[in-house]
């Protein structure tokens, strides 16, 4: 079975936890028996620290028997930016110190710049995305930590940060998480040591210029993602017309995963086992943390009985 890994699904959201747990571990294990053998879980506020972390390490016990290898990111989101407060800051300090010795918390994430949002790009809270994106950056850097960034209409700001904290010879790693910029802007974060996201938006045909970057891009840049629940797949979503006539919008979870792989492979002219691989290294090398995680699970189940 090939072997994908999601390099970013809210698995915490109300949509996919609030049937229970163990509808939750059902679609867990879905996943997983479609291959899909680590998530990485984002955090987007102080309040869902212990959730995420709780759903990685997941007290729902779906991991030790499944080959599930789940991690956790810790970070404040920028659509959060109205109701964060300094003290959520200081909270991330804390619980970024506090579990640092944690081998599934790989990342300082969702983290970055919101700048498609009216209400964001006007003051008080521009300066505020700005200054909490700061801030965060600079705490991914005192823990040597990679970050997972979000970037809507937000990149050019964001690489200036990120090239201002370099300056010092730090090197970045990371996701530019569900990235749609420019090609010059792509090979931007890709100098930068960053990876970049791509998910169900490149399976819509109107999306062309994402599209061409996922097909032209270096293999060595991409990396996979579902944002589950959000930014479903062409196949899931319902226009607005026909959610009033009565269709649902499917939900989106890790187990669309290799059906997007495959769209983007056919986009490559590649095969899903290359893509699988390939994709599966280069999340590896952004959150080191995760393949040294891979690995101790995979040493493991070698010498289990």
């Amino acid at each position: 079975m090939l072997r994908w890994i999601d390099t970013h699904c809210h698995l915490d959201a109300p949509e996919l936890t609030r049937s229970g747990a163990q509808a939750w571990a059902q679609m867990r294990l879905h996943a997983a028996s479609l291959g899909v053998g680590s998530c990485v879980l984002p955090a987007v506020m102080a309040a869902n620290f212990d959730s995420v972390r709780a759903c990685a390490h997941t007290r729902y016990g779906v991991h030790e028997t499944n080959r599930i290898n789940d991690a956790y990111a810790l970070g404040l989101h920028p659509l959060y930016m109205r109701e964060a407060v300094e003290s959520d800051l200081e909270q991330l300090a804390t619980q970024l110190t506090a579990y640092r010795d944690d081998p599934r918390l790989v990342a300082v994430g969702e983290i970055g710049l919101d700048f498609f949002v009216p209400e964001l790009c006007a003051e008080p809270l521009r300066q505020k995305q700005e200054d909490f994106y700061l801030a965060q950056l600079r705490l991914a850097k005192h823990h040597d930590l990679p970050v997972i960034l979000h970037v809507r209409r937000s990149a050019d700001r964001l690489l200036k940060h990120l090239r201002d904290e370099a300056r010092d010879g730090y090197q970045w790693r990371g996701i530019a998480h569900a990235f749609n910029g420019s090609m010059v802007q792509a090979k931007a974060f890709l100098s930068l040591g960053f990876k970049l996201g791509f998910g169900g938006a490149a399976t819509y045909d109107r999306a062309l210029q994402l599209r061409r970057l996922a097909a032209e891009l270096p293999l060595d840049a991409l990396v996979l993602e579902t944002d589950a629940p959000d930014i479903p797949p062409h196949w899931l979503y319902a226009t607005a017309e026909q959610r009033l006539q009565g269709t649902a919008q499917g939900v989106n979870t890790p187990a669309e995963l290799p059906r997007i792989a495959g769209v983007i492979a056919q986009l490559r002219g590649m095969s899903l086992e290359a893509l699988a691989e390939a994709t599966s290294r280069n999340a590896q090398v952004a959150l080191p943390r995760l393949a040294t995680l891979m690995a101790s699970a995979s040493r493991a189940t070698l010498v289990a009985p």
